[in-house]
């Protein structure tokens, strides 16, 4: 429940009351999207429930002001990127009016939609994979794929916790988690707000293919671990770790095996088998997610 009083702490203070109260109840909420002019949405694992009131310009601002602790000037580079993750782990989303120049986001201005994506750890969730990525005692390059809002991150997450502390007389190992987007660890002010395990360190917010060698060169990973693969950048940069001796453990957008395997900078990964398992997550139609195992050849194992 920490996670979501947080959120009842950056709300309108006219829409507390009705909040708390839906929070309390439904224990599956994933987002919270906000929209001027429109009823406040929220979404369920498996619906959404809407608020009659609609979000005014005022209500917008006075979240802006809880957001940044009454600073908006002090997150003007998360803003910015688009996110911003606060305390709890819960991450938001901005869209509004963008500033470019050269090419590039200058600022963001004039923010009228938010998206609150609730820190749902679920711990555990991971352990029937962990045979499969583990092979003779050690663990192999495995990427876990999904289409979009499955929970591959979430699943990255606890195979990482469960790595790093050693379970099921596993020998524990060293992982350094390459959190671009925040969306692992939930890095605030540094500090992870999600269990990664006792032997993950965290290079936040920075580009995979930095973040990646800035790991090998510092930290002395036997794991790297990394969220949201793509394009020859990425590709070559888990390549040159893979070579170097590092194990990889990351995630890719994707509607099936063969889509991704196809894909810029995967495909030459996969024709020299450098990742050892594909795991496809899946959501059933009752809601419930199941996973495919595939050996480096793409050959289903389970």
């Amino acid at each position: 429940m920490k996670q979501k009083q947080e959120i009842i702490h950056i709300m309108p203070v006219r829409l507390r009351m009705k909040l708390e109260q839906i929070l309390r109840e439904q224990e599956d909420l994933e987002e919270i999207r906000i929209r001027i002019g429109q009823p406040v949405e929220l979404c369920c694992q498996n619906k959404e429930i809407w608020l009659k009131e609609c979000i005014t310009e005022e209500d917008l601002e006075e979240m802006l002001t809880f957001i940044s602790k009454y600073s908006i000037y002090a997150y003007e580079e998360e803003i910015r990127q688009g996110y911003l993750t606060i305390e709890g782990g819960n991450r938001i989303g901005f869209a509004g009016q963008v500033r470019m120049k050269d090419g590039q986001v200058l600022r963001m201005t004039n923010i009228r939609f938010l998206n609150i994506r609730i820190a749902n750890e679920k711990k555990g969730c991971a352990v029937d994979l962990l045979p499969w990525i583990y092979q003779g005692g050690e663990i192999v390059n495995t990427l876990l794929i999904s289409p979009p809002g499955i929970g591959k991150t979430t699943y990255l997450r606890d195979c990482i916790r469960l790595i790093s502390d050693g379970v099921a007389g596993r020998t524990a190992k060293k992982v350094c988690i390459i959190d671009e987007r925040s969306e692992i660890a939930a890095c605030h002010l540094g500090v992870p707000q999600n269990d990664v395990g006792k032997r993950t360190d965290v290079i936040d917010g920075c580009l995979k293919r930095e973040g990646m060698r800035m790991a090998l060169r510092s930290m002395s990973p036997d794991i790297i671990a990394v969220d949201e693969l793509g394009g020859r950048e990425d590709g070559r940069a888990v390549e040159e770790m893979i070579l170097c001796g590092c194990k990889i453990l990351g995630t890719m957008h994707g509607e099936s095996i063969r889509q991704v395997i196809q894909t810029a900078g995967m495909e030459e990964l996969y024709q020299k088998k450098l990742f050892e398992r594909y795991i496809f997550l899946r959501k059933t139609k009752d809601g419930k997610r199941a996973c495919e195992i595939y050996d480096k050849e793409c050959d289903r194992l389970c």
